[in-house]
């Protein structure tokens, strides 16, 4: 049965009605002649997620960004990480992973195990602002590509490298390892179930952060005089930085984080989802006691707030499974839109559970959306307004080698016959 639910009559203190906040700027941006990093050049030596994603990231406002790719393995091998049911639409070698993080590149296939391969790469570092590269330690110095050498050619320029755990570790960084010895996997997962893996590369991305950041901040002291600088981020230390309050859980406190299901460590009811009458599930994200009275007035059982088992965060905590068995029964009986309603009026923080399709039945994530209209869409990496955005024009993922001869001719000045010795000497694809 359907219960109605009536909107919040609770007399404890003034409670504000508001609807679910709006994650779009409504204040319009300033107009600038071109985007904000239209001068800069990037040339990225990386592949798989953490470094391209910092490319598109610098392509969307406005950088040109040239992909370097390896010809030994016929380009960044996310070309060929299909989707479960094949995403053979007409993109070759631009499958669904490429495409979340190469809008806006160019490419280029350079062999740089041979010398004419590297010294094209040290020419076009000389125009360079700024390089990205994901080699395992070792890797980049034995390709002329590493920071010491690229900076004897150009002095200012910044260099992000991104390793598994740090350049002086020689392992490769895989995100699912990653995972697992940052502690994600351990705390991850049904209580009584095992360590489970994200489904998201998310240590991968949380490095792409931190390199987006390192990266601004040492092109912020060139321009203030500094010269060029070597930027290096791990997998690793980017994981542990995202353990927030479970870090400090144990630094401070002494607990030791365990997997818990959804929910959440310091904080009751929050994480947890509950089904509704009609089949949706919410997740509710209580973090007060006046939010928790709202919740309860709305669920017609006001008599918890005042529960000594739940009037505080403190002891919900502790007698979290009673909780969440009384809300579970009364959630279950009633309808998820009438519910929803309810809690966003009196301020309750809850959402609905969505798959991966409904999440773009919102405009907040549907603006995050790249060429809808024409070529293979993508993801946005900034997800922020920026001045005259240039990802609203952003190129399509390239394909393989696609601007070779292109980028040789325009950047440096290669002849048509020099770039036929070139790929015929195996130096180049195009």
């Amino acid at each position: 049965m359907v219960e109605l639910i009536g909107a919040c009559s609770i007399q404890r203190g003034p409670i504000v009605r508001r609807g679910p906040p709006s994650c779009c700027p409504t204040t319009p941006l300033p107009k600038r002649v071109s985007p904000v990093l239209d001068d800069l050049v990037v040339l990225e030596l990386a592949s798989v997620l953490a470094g391209p994603s910092v490319g598109q990231f610098f392509a969307e406002l406005g950088a040109t960004v040239l992909k370097v790719e390896n010809p030994r393995t016929d380009g960044d091998v996310t070309r060929r990480w299909r989707a479960p049911e094949g995403d053979g639409d007409g993109r070759g070698d631009r499958s669904a992973y490429f495409c979340c993080c190469n809008h806006g590149k160019q490419s280029i296939a350079l062999d740089l195990s041979t010398e004419a391969g590297r010294t094209l790469l040290h020419e076009l570092a000389k125009d360079a602002d700024v390089v990205l590269a994901s080699y395992r330690p070792g890797t980049a110095e034995a390709l002329g590509a590493d920071y010491e050498t690229l900076s004897a050619v150009n002095p200012d320029l910044v260099y992000g490298h991104v390793t598994g755990y740090g350049p002086d570790r020689e392992r490769a960084g895989y995100d699912a390892v990653i995972q697992a010895e940052s502690g994600f996997m351990h705390m991850n997962g049904p209580a009584d179930g095992p360590p489970t893996k994200l489904p998201v590369a998310l240590m991968d991305v949380l490095a792409a952060h931190q390199l987006k950041e390192g990266l601004l901040v040492a092109l912020l002291r060139r321009e203030q005089g500094g010269g060029g600088a070597y930027v290096p981020v791990s997998l690793l230390q980017s994981a542990v930085s995202g353990l927030a309050n479970q870090a400090t859980n144990w630094l401070v406190a002494g607990h030791r984080p365990q997997r818990m299901g959804s929910a959440h460590p310091n904080i009751a009811p929050y994480g947890t989802s509950f089904p509704t009458a009609d089949g949706q599930s919410i997740v509710l994200a209580v973090g007060t006691d006046r939010q928790f009275a709202a919740l309860c007035d709305i669920l017609g059982r006001p008599d918890l707030a005042d529960d000594s088992r739940f009037a505080t965060n403190e002891q919900r905590v502790a007698h979290r499974d009673a909780l969440h068995a009384v809300l579970a029964g009364r959630i279950r009986r009633l309808d998820h839109d009438a519910l929803l309603a309810d809690l966003h009026e009196c301020g309750v923080p809850v959402g609905t559970v969505r798959d991966v399709p409904a999440v773009f039945e919102q405009p907040p994530a549907e603006a995050m959306v790249l060429n809808r209209e024409g070529g293979p869409t993508g993801m946005r990496q900034a997800a922020f307004p920026h001045t005259n955005d240039a990802a609203q024009s952003l190129r399509p993922p390239p394909r393989y080698a696609e601007h070779t001869a292109a980028i040789l001719r325009e950047r440096l000045a290669c002849s048509p016959d020099r770039v036929d010795a070139l790929a015929q000497d195996d130096v180049i694809v195009r």
